[in-house]
């Protein structure tokens, strides 16, 4: 069976398989979209779900082809670290939902510094960043001390997180509207300098070091949860807290530590947006921002490895964005929304795509190892 085994070294390989489910996920979502859209009108269907995949591309024009992708890379920013606090907290056996507060704790501490203190952008970042990960402490705090689960912490947090930021921002809000005041007319300095970045994009002046920043954390999360020894301590945490705590390590701080660095990010995700100037926070809205919660999916479609959601939440930022151009006297402006849910829910088997693969292929190993040992007396027999 090992031989066996040994002849499809690519389709054992836990990156391959990742792609190939994901890409799985995909084409199915797409493809149940298309249906969508033909029972909707047929008339406009292949055009519109062409127009979604496309996106910027849409525009003839290179230069507002420029422009717009580097909107969509603006919002991508964002997406991949709510991802990667999703997926730091699940590789240690957590499940952070509440990265949709952590994200709104944050947009609050960034916006407040930076248009009532008028601190410069990377004080705003930095409270950003330290928001998010008191938040995601106290989820922590109570798992570890009083055994609450962090799904239910998490998702009270939430709101109540929403609420408090509403609050709080009313004070620096524009006195004609919902929306917090601008960044460029009251305090320029907060905003994270574009360094050259937006001349890429066609002077695209929200395309700022936010986009490479995200990229950096991204690399430095995959290299402490599989080349250090505090992710090992981590994973192993995760893996069996009572195991961990008999080998001598700290499991309630361990678990404290992940949902800090899980908070961490998706704060910095909201002053990664925020900052830019790209949009304005509204005191008045009653939902959570779905950043948080689209980085689940874009951790699972990305496989759970960091390097992965770097792709999977362009994807889906992607889509996101390519749905505006849909032509609205055919299809609701919500369908690109309804497709890009339909791939988030399939994000869900990437794991049991990869789980019904690997029986698949160990079943087939079997057989050709019966095979060969079936056949291995013939042939002593015939010498």
């Amino acid at each position: 069976m090992e031989e066996a085994k040994k002849r499809s070294p690519l389709m054992r390989n836990s990156a391959a398989q990742s792609l190939l489910a994901s890409l799985l996920c995909i084409l199915i979502g797409l493809l149940v979209g298309y249906i969508v859209l033909l029972i909707i009108n047929p008339a406009g269907a292949g055009k519109a779900i062409a127009t979604i995949v496309k996106n910027f591309l849409y525009y003839p024009s290179q230069t507002a082809q420029l422009k717009y992708l580097g909107n969509t890379l603006v919002k991508t920013a964002p997406l991949l670290l709510c991802s990667l606090s999703v997926l730091f907290a699940y590789k240690v056996g957590l499940f952070n939902i509440g990265a949709a507060g952590q994200y709104v704790v944050g947009a609050g501490a960034s916006l407040y510094c930076a248009l009532a203190l008028k601190m410069p952008w990377y004080l705003c970042l930095l409270a950003a960043i330290l928001a998010g990960a008191l938040l995601g402490a106290l989820s922590g705090v109570l798992k570890a001390y009083c055994n609450v689960n962090e799904v239910i912490s998490c998702i009270m947090l939430n709101w109540i997180s929403l609420y408090l930021v509403n609050t709080l921002l009313t004070n620096v809000k524009e006195s004609a509207s919902p929306y917090t005041m601008t960044l460029i007319s009251t305090n320029s300095g907060a905003l994270i300098p574009s360094m050259g970045l937006g001349n890429l994009f066609s002077s695209n002046q929200y395309v700022t070091i936010a986009i490479p920043l995200a990229v950096i954390v991204t690399l430095i999360i995959w290299v402490l949860l599989e080349k250090t020894k505090l992710g090992y301590e981590l994973k192993a945490t995760g893996f069996n807290k009572d195991a961990a705590q008999y080998c001598g390590m700290k499991e309630k701080r361990n678990i404290i530590l992940t949902m800090a660095i899980a908070g961490a990010l998706a704060g910095m995700a909201a002053a990664l947006l925020y900052q830019t100037g790209f949009e304005q926070w509204s005191c008045t809205q009653s939902a959570v921002p779905a950043m948080g919660f689209n980085g689940i999916a874009a951790a699972f479609l990305g496989g759970l490895n960091p390097i992965g959601t770097i792709f999977s939440s362009y994807f889906i930022q992607h889509i996101t964005s390519g749905g505006a151009y849909v032509d609205k006297t055919m299809y609701s402006s919500q369908i690109s929304d309804f497709i890009s849910a339909l791939i988030i829910y399939l994000c869900g088997f990437v794991l049991f795509f990869k789980f019904a693969l690997n029986n698949r292929l160990d079943r087939r190993a079997e057989r050709e190892n019966k095979a060969a040992q079936a056949a291995a007396p013939k042939e002593g027999g015939d010498q």
